[in-house]
């Protein structure tokens, strides 16, 4: 199968592009919405891109409306976020969060997530997600013909599960990857785990 992107309408692109570039990783992101409730929402176009600084970048598109998402206004306007990394077995609330709910309604009250306090940082993080990296605004690029906002922002603390990683020798940290059995976007309504790990020979 060939397929020639000029001839593809940007629905079928995106189609496209979503079955066929997986797994995607999920930020997960926390922000506070301007009633002091907390507003979080996923995102599948995301990755870390520099590590000095220390920069993460998700993608994010507009409402139905064509007003900025809540975790776009939300960073803007307070300067912080908390990114997480989900497990597999929190698929359902990952994907309920991604449900667009009115404008400051949180979906921490309304999906019954739990919070608790992120040490070394202003914001809480989910409870049982056992990666959280609390971040500051970087920067926003708005790109696209239909626009989409690329969100930077740099990473100030992290919090690793225990159960998770632990450090090895020369100062590295070492993440059971299975262990954390991350939650990852494929296309549609699919999601996936990590499943069996893979070494060269």
């Amino acid at each position: 199968m060939e397929i020639n992107f000029s001839e593809l309408s940007p629905a079928q692109a995106y189609f496209v592009m979503t079955q066929s570039i997986i797994p995607r990783p999920i930020a997960w992101v926390l922000s506070e919405n301007q009633n002091q409730t907390f507003n979080l929402a996923p995102y599948s176009f995301f990755n870390a891109i520099s590590s000095d600084p220390p920069l993460l970048m998700f993608s994010a598109g507009k409402r139905s409306e064509g007003t900025d998402k809540d975790s776009l206004t939300n960073i803007q306007r307070s300067g912080q976020c908390v990114i997480h990394i989900a497990t597999a077995e929190q698929i359902n609330q990952v994907h309920q969060t991604g449900t667009a709910l009115p404008p400051e309604q949180s979906e921490i009250d309304e999906y019954n997530i739990e919070l608790t306090k992120f040490d070394g940082f202003a914001l809480p993080r989910v409870k049982q997600a056992p990666i959280a990296f609390g971040c500051e605004f970087y920067k926003v690029d708005e790109i696209g013909n239909k626009p989409m906002s690329l969100v930077f922002v740099e990473i100030k603390q992290a919090y690793i599960d225990d159960a998770v990683a632990s450090w090895v020798k020369e100062g590295r940290l070492k993440i059971d990857s299975q262990q954390l059995n991350p939650l990852a976007r494929l296309g549609g309504l699919e999601y996936s785990s990590v499943g069996e790990v893979l070494q060269p020979d």
